[in-house]
């Protein structure tokens, strides 16, 4: 097992060798099993050829707009928002053994993560219509969460969501964890075990957010003796790694956070557990901050 520590918990960009990828996290860099996670940039009418193997994937556009061919159907407009600050999200879900090129409509960002796995599922659009908002917590605990890849989705393992966290609130919190795979006496899942990525844009260039990754006594890594109990000051475009462990997230005053997770893992579920000395807190909230959700959500119908 590795041993996790402030400095190789967080990815940041540059580095890779394609100059059309912002930032990157690969299974070898973060020591774990599923996900692969790219962040790449097109000019506009650039494009980019790719195959999924052996993995499902996921594109979701940051800013920008793209068309997808492939050999399992194409797709246009994928993406309304110029950025993660100005509406909700489109995302196309490719199946294994799918040959697929994108296309800038116009310049863009979008992610891109891969997982691998033995199953077969159709491709799939997802619109700003088919993703779920949720304002979670309460008081300073307030963030907002659109599900584009949620919990039931079609697909064997990944999950993706973004959230947005406005200044001076607190995100993922109660700290909650999901390391260690649960299921209750009907078998259903109570904790999965997943691996996470937090992918991170600020509202304005110079701002940042902390966000602490620590390990319980039960955690793997902590009974192997290798825990984890690190800070880490998060900037625009890097990517924090959730190996195990609780993993709260705070947003100084006047920057809103966004943050996309990426996760795969034991289950298609979100099933977690909170630090049980911080739970109290939820009893206490008296309400939801007005600021989010954080832009006009049009609903159509």
């Amino acid at each position: 097992m590795r041993q996790y520590n402030a400095d190789n918990l967080i990815v940041h960009p540059g580095g890779a060798s394609d100059a059309a990828v912002i930032t990157e996290v690969t299974p070898e860099l973060a020591g774990w099993d599923y996900l692969n996670f790219q962040v790449r940039r097109l000019p506009e009418h650039g494009s980019w050829t790719s195959a999924t193997g052996e993995h499902e994937l996921a594109l979701v556009p940051l800013g920008g707009r793209i068309r997808v061919e492939s050999d399992r159907g194409q797709w246009e407009h994928i993406g309304e928002r110029t950025s993660v600050f100005s509406g909700l999200p489109h995302a196309l879900y490719l199946p294994r053994r799918t040959s697929f090129n994108v296309q800038a409509e116009t310049s863009c960002e979008y992610v891109v993560v891969w997982v691998r796995t033995d199953q077969d599922h159709e491709p799939r659009l997802v619109t700003p219509a088919d993703v779920s908002i949720e304002i979670r917590g309460g008081d300073n605990a307030t963030r907002q969460i659109n599900s584009i890849i949620p919990p039931g989705f079609p697909c064997h393992r990944l999950i993706v969501v973004e959230v947005y966290t406005p200044g001076g609130n607190w995100s993922s919190y109660p700290p909650h964890k999901h390391d260690i795979h649960k299921t209750d006496s009907a078998g259903s899942v109570v904790e999965a075990d997943l691996e996470e990525i937090y992918f991170y844009k600020l509202s304005r260039p110079e701002g940042y957010a902390f966000q602490r990754v620590y390990t319980d006594p039960e955690s793997p890594l902590h009974r192997a003796g290798k825990p984890i109990d690190a800070v880490l000051l998060a900037r625009e475009n890097d990517a924090v790694l959730v190996p195990e462990g609780y993993h709260p997230v705070a947003s100084p005053p006047g920057y809103t956070t966004y943050y996309l997770n990426a996760l795969a893992g034991s289950a298609q579920s979100l099933a977690n557990s909170e630090d049980p000395r911080y739970v109290w807190i939820k009893a206490g909230y008296q309400g939801h901050d007005t600021r989010v959700p954080v832009y006009e959500i049009a609903r159509k119908g």
